[in-house]
C-alpha cells in the first residue's frame, strides 16, 4: 500500500499481513529521505512493548530493515489507533521526522474513524505541542493550551495536513491554507495556529494568490526568500546570498542571559538540564545564509541582519528604558532562535540519565527564577554596551 501526494511523489508505503496487522511503514520526511516504522520490534522499554524508528535514503525493495536505527516509541495498534503515543528519544529524529509520522497516525485515525486521542507519556513539552498542532486540533477550547496539555487536560482530534514535495529542495504542507513550507533545509510557519500563537522567525506570510516565505525579527520582515501559488507551486526565489564577512563575538554574559530565558521558559522538568547543555555553547554575530541562526559544534551564530535592526531600534530609542526594552527583546528573540535546539537536546541528557536524573537534577542545580532574572539583566546591559562600540 503507497501514498502518493498530487504530483506523483511517494509519501508513505505500509505492509499489511493478511490478518490485517502493520507488518513495516516507511514515511517520506521533507528532505527526502525516510524514516521507518518497525512495529513490536522490542519489549525493552519502561511503557513495554516498543515500535522502532529506522533512518534511510530510501524504503528496502523488499522486506527487512535497512539504514539506522533511531530510537523506539510505544507500540500501537495501527489497525486500531486508540491514543497517541510515547517517544523515547525525540532529538535522535531528523528534522521533520516526528511530524511525518504524527501525520502519518493522524491519517490512520481518520481512516478508521476514530475520535479524539489522548497523549498520556511524560514531559509532555511545548515541542511536542507545536508537532501536535501540524496533524491534529485540540480539544476543549481554553485560553491556555499549552498549560492544559502539560497539565494533561487536553485531548487531539485527527486533522492531518495535505504534504506535496514540489521539488526535491521544497516541501509544501496544507490544510485550509499553506502552513508550513522547508525550502533548501529552512523551514517557514505560520505565526498562528488554531488560535496559538507561535514565534516564527521564518514566516509564511498571504500575498493576493499564494504565500511568501520570509525571515523575520522584532515583529518585522527583514527579507523575503521565495513566493509560492496558493495550491504550493513555487512562483518564484527572490533570496540572495549574504556577503562574506567575518564573525564577532559576543560576551559571554549575552549568552548567559539567553540560556536563563530559554530555561524559565522551559517546563521545569527539563529547565537545569537546559542550563547544562547550554553550557557547551559560545554566541557571535556573523553572516548567516537565509536564516536568522546558526547552530555548529560549541557556537551559536547569530544573523548580522539582526543586529543591523538593533542598532537602528536603539538609534531611535529616545530614553534609557526605551534601550533596555530593545535589548530584552533582542534576548528575548535569540532564546526563541536556540529555545528548540537546546530544550531537544536538554530531553535528550533527561532521557539518557533516567528516571533518577529530575531528583538529581533538583539537588544539584537549586537554581531559581531570581538568579536567571538577574543573569538576563545582566545580559541587555552587555548586548547594548557591545552594540555601541
Amino acid at each position: 500500500m503507497q501514498l502518493i501526494d498530487r504530483l506523483g511523489a511517494r509519501l508513505a508505503a505500509m505492509r499489511w499481513d493478511d490478518a490485517g496487522r502493520l507488518e513495516s511503514a516507511w514515511v517520506r520526511i521533507p528532505d527526502g529521505s525516510w524514516l521507518g516504522i518497525e512495529p513490536r520490534a522490542t519489549a525493552d522499554a519502561p511503557w513495554g512493548w516498543s515500535d522502532r524508528l529506522w533512518h534511510a535514503a530510501e524504503p528496502p525493495p523488499e522486506a527487512g530493515w535497512r539504514g539506522t536505527p533511531l530510537t523506539v516509541f510505544e507500540t500501537l495498534d495501527w489497525a486500531h489507533i486508540d491514543r497517541i503515543p510515547t517517544l523515547a528519544e525525540p532529538a535522535r529524529l531528523p528534522s521533520g521526522g516526528g511530524t511525518a509520522v504524527l501525520n502519518l497516525i493522524a491519517a490512520l485515525a481518520v481512516a478508521q474513524g476514530a475520535g479524539a486521542l489522548a497523549y498520556r507519556g511524560p514531559y509532555p513539552t511545548e515541542q511536542l505541542f507545536l508537532a501536535l498542532l501540524e496533524s491534529f486540533r485540540y480539544e476543549p477550547a481554553v485560553r491556555d493550551p499549552l498549560a492544559a496539555f502539560i497539565g494533561g487536560d487536553l485531548a487531539w482530534r485527527p486533522a492531518p495536513s495535505e504534504r506535496l514535495f514540489v521539488r526535491n529542495d521544497l516541501y509544501v504542507q496544507r490544510r485550509e491554507r499553506i502552513e508550513k513550507v522547508v525550502w533548501r533545509g529552512i523551514t517557514y510557519y505560520r505565526p498562528d495556529w488554531q488560535g496559538v500563537a507561535r514565534h516564527a522567525p521564518r514566516r509564511i506570510a498571504d500575498t493576493p494568490g499564494g504565500v511568501r516565505c520570509e525571515l523575520w525579527a522584532l515583529e518585522q520582515p527583514l527579507e523575503e526568500h521565495l513566493r509560492l501559488g496558493a495550491n504550493g507551486d513555487l512562483s518564484e526565489i527572490v533570496a540572495a546570498e549574504p556577503a562574506p564577512a567575518a564573525s564577532r563575538p559576543l560576551p559571554p554574559d549575552v549568552w548567559s542571559g539567553v540560556v536563563a530565558t530559554v530555561a524559565a521558559r522551559a517546563v521545569p522538568p527539563l529547565t537545569p538540564f537546559v542550563e547544562s547543555v547550554g553550557r557547551a555553547f559560545s554566541l557571535e554575530w556573523g553572516p548567516v545564509a537565509r536564516d536568522l541562526i546558526n547552530i555548529g559544534r560549541g557556537r551559536v551564530r547569530v544573523s548580522a541582519r539582526l543586529r543591523e535592526v538593533l542598532g537602528a531600534r536603539l538609534a531611535a530609542a529616545p530614553s534609557r528604558a526605551d534601550r533596555a526594552a530593545v535589548g530584552l527583546a533582542v534576548v528575548v528573540e535569540i532564546a526563541s532562535l536556540v529555545g528548540d535546539e537546546l530544550r531537544g537536546r536538554a530531553q535528550a541528557e533527561l532521557a539518557r540519565r533516567g528516571p533518577d536524573a529530575l531528583s538529581d537534577a533538583g539537588v544539584s542545580s537549586p537554581r531559581g527564577g531570581a538568579e536567571r532574572a538577574r543573569e538576563i539583566t545582566a545580559a541587555v546591559a552587555t548586548l547594548l554596551a557591545d552594540a555601541s562600540d
